[in-house]
C-alpha cells in the first residue's frame, strides 16, 4: 500500500477540548454535578498519574506492541495493552485524534511496524463510528491490510479486520476473523468480544450465550461483562444484565469505562420505561465524560418521555450536529412533528433526507446499510425502498431487529399477513422493546385479530409510555379505537 494513510490523513481533527455538547435541563445538571462531586476526588489522583495520550501512545507504539485503547481523563490518558478489547466508551473523544497522529508520526519513521498498522486501522475504525463518518473505513481497510502484508497473520491485523467487518455490518466476516484469531490466541479479549457481537447481529443468539460464558472464563472484564448482559436482556431476563452491569459499574475506574457502563445502565433503565433511572445512569455516565454520546441521545430521548420536550429538542439538536447518524436524525425528526410549531414539519423532513444523505455515504463507503434504511424509510420516507432493504436484510441475517423492521415494511406496504410471523419472531425471544410490541399489535389488529393487537398495545405502553414521541401517539389512538 502507498504511504497515502499516513500522509494523507486528515490532520484538521476536533481536538478534544472538553467543551460540553449542550447545557442540560437544570435538574440533569445537578444530578451530573452530585456524581461528579462524588468521585472527584478518586479521579484526582488518577490524574496526576496519567501522561498526554499522543507522547505516550508514540512511545508505546515503537513497540509495536499496543492496541488502541486511550482512555480519557480530561486531556491525560493511559493506554491499554494488545490484548485489550475496546469497548464502545473508550474513544470517544479528541483524544483519540491525538492518538491517531501520535501513530502517523510515528509510521512516517517506521513504516513496517505491523502492530502500529494494526493500531492505526482500529483507530480509524473506531474514529468512523464516533464521528459518524465512514469514509474512515477504506482507511481502515488500507491499514489493516498492510499489516497483514507486513506480518500475515498476525493477530492484532485479524482483530482489527474483525472489528471493521463488524463496523461495515458484514457479521459473516466479523466472525471469520475473529474466529482465525481466537486459533492463534484462544484469550484474545477483543476477538473473544467480536464473536459475541458477530453472532448476536447474525441471530444465533443460543450461540452468542456459549461464547460470553466462555469469554466470561477466559477474559473477565468489562468489554465482556456488557455484551454478556446485553445477551441476557435480548432473552428478556433483564434482572441479569442489570446485576452484570451494576457490576461492571462497579469495577470501571477510567472515565471511559464508567461513562460506558453507566451508559449501558441507562438503556437499560429507558427501555423498562424507567425514565427517573436512566436519567441518573446518563447522569453518571456524563459526569464521567461529558461528550459521551450515547449519554447524550439517551438523555434527550429520556427526557422526551418524561414531558421536557424542549431540553429533549435541545440535547439532540446537540448530538445531531456533531453525529449526524440514522437513530438522532430520525429521533429528532419526530420530536419536531410532535412539537408542530411553525416550521416544525420542513425541520423534520430536513433530518430525514440527512439519514439519506448518510446511508448514500454509508453504502459507498463498504456499510451495508439496509436496516437503517428499512428503519427509516418506513415511516418517513418511500415505503417500497424500505421494504426492499428489509428483505435484503432477513436475507442476510435473522434478528429479533430484523424481523421487526421486515414486519413494519411489510405493515406500511399493507401485506400485514405477511408481516404477521415477522412480528411474531421479533418478540419471540422475550426481549423486552416496546416497539416491537407495538408493531406487532398494529400488525395484529390489521389482520383482524383484535384482542392480541389490544394485548400487545397495551403491553407497549406500560412497558415504556414514551418509546417514540409519534408510535407512543399513534399507540395510543390504535388502542382506544380498538377499545371501543
Amino acid at each position: 500500500m502507498s504511504g497515502s494513510t499516513t500522509d494523507n490523513a486528515p490532520e484538521d481533527e476536533q481536538s478534544g477540548s472538553s467543551q460540553a455538547v449542550e447545557p442540560s435541563a437544570q435538574a440533569e445538571d445537578e444530578k451530573a454535578a452530585a456524581v461528579r462531586r462524588v468521585s472527584a476526588a478518586g479521579r484526582r489522583w488518577r490524574a496526576a498519574q496519567l501522561a498526554g495520550c499522543a507522547a505516550l501512545l508514540a512511545v508505546a507504539l515503537t513497540g509495536g506492541s499496543i492496541a488502541l485503547g486511550a482512555l480519557r481523563d480530561g486531556g491525560t490518558a493511559t493506554v491499554a495493552s494488545s490484548s485489550s478489547a475496546v469497548s464502545p466508551g473508550l474513544m470517544a473523544s479528541g483524544d483519540l485524534d491525538a492518538g491517531i497522529k501520535a501513530i502517523q508520526a510515528h509510521l512516517r519513521g517506521q513504516p513496517r511496524d505491523f502492530g502500529s498498522w494494526a493500531t492505526l486501522g482500529l483507530a480509524y475504525v473506531e474514529q468512523a463510528r464516533t464521528k459518524g463518518d465512514p469514509s474512515r473505513y477504506p482507511q481502515a481497510e488500507q491499514a489493516l491490510k498492510k499489516s497483514l502484508r507486513l506480518e500475515p497473520d498476525n493477530g492484532q491485523g485479524l482483530a482489527g479486520l474483525a472489528a471493521l467487518a463488524a463496523a461495515r455490518h458484514d457479521f459473516k466476516g466479523a466472525l471469520t476473523y475473529a474466529d482465525r484469531t481466537l486459533k492463534q490466541n484462544p484469550y484474545d479479549e477483543r476477538a473473544l468480544c467480536s464473536r459475541i457481537d458477530a453472532l448476536v447481529e447474525l441471530g444465533r443468539y443460543a450461540e452468542a450465550s456459549k461464547a460470553a460464558d466462555l469469554a466470561d472464563e477466559r477474559r473477565p472484564g468489562i468489554p465482556v461483562f456488557t455484551r454478556y448482559a446485553y445477551v441476557h436482556e435480548l432473552r428478556g431476563d433483564v434482572r441479569t444484565a442489570r446485576a452484570v452491569l451494576e457490576r461492571a459499574l462497579s469495577t470501571a475506574t477510567t472515565p471511559g469505562d464508567i461513562a460506558y457502563v453507566a451508559g449501558a445502565l441507562g438503556q437499560l433503565a429507558w427501555n423498562q420505561g424507567d425514565y427517573d433511572a436512566a436519567l441518573t445512569d446518563y447522569a453518571r455516565a456524563l459526569a464521567a465524560d461529558d461528550n459521551y454520546l450515547p449519554a447524550l441521545e439517551g438523555r434527550a430521548r429520556a427526557q422526551a418521555a418524561s414531558g421536557n420536550r424542549a431540553a429533549a429538542i435541545k440535547g439532540m439538536e446537540a448530538v445531531v450536529a456533531r453525529y449526524p447518524l440514522p437513530g438522532p436524525l430520525v429521533a429528532l425528526g419526530e420530536l419536531y412533528e410532535d412539537r408542530g410549531a411553525d416550521g416544525d414539519k420542513a425541520r423534520a423532513g430536513d433530518q430525514y433526507a440527512l439519514v439519506d444523505a448518510w446511508t448514500a455515504l454509508a453504502r459507498a463507503n463498504g456499510v451495508n446499510a439496509d436496516l437503517d434504511t428499512a428503519m427509516a424509510a418506513a415511516d418517513h420516507g418511500d415505503k417500497a425502498a424500505a421494504l426492499r432493504a428489509a428483505r435484503a436484510e432477513w436475507a442476510r441475517r435473522h434478528t429479533v431487529h430484523t424481523a421487526d423492521a421486515l414486519a413494519w415494511a411489510l405493515h406500511v406496504n399493507g401485506r400485514d399477513k405477511e408481516a404477521l410471523p415477522y412480528a411474531r419472531q421479533a418478540t419471540a425471544t422475550g426481549y423486552r422493546n416496546a416497539s416491537f410490541l407495538y408493531h406487532r399489535g398494529i400488525v395484529e389488529l390489521a389482520t383482524g385479530d383484535r384482542k392480541a393487537g389490544r394485548s400487545h398495545l397495551t403491553s407497549a405502553l406500560k412497558l415504556n409510555p414514551g418509546f417514540s414521541p409519534l408510535g407512543a401517539r399513534e399507540a395510543r389512538k390504535a388502542l382506544k379505537e380498538a377499545s371501543k
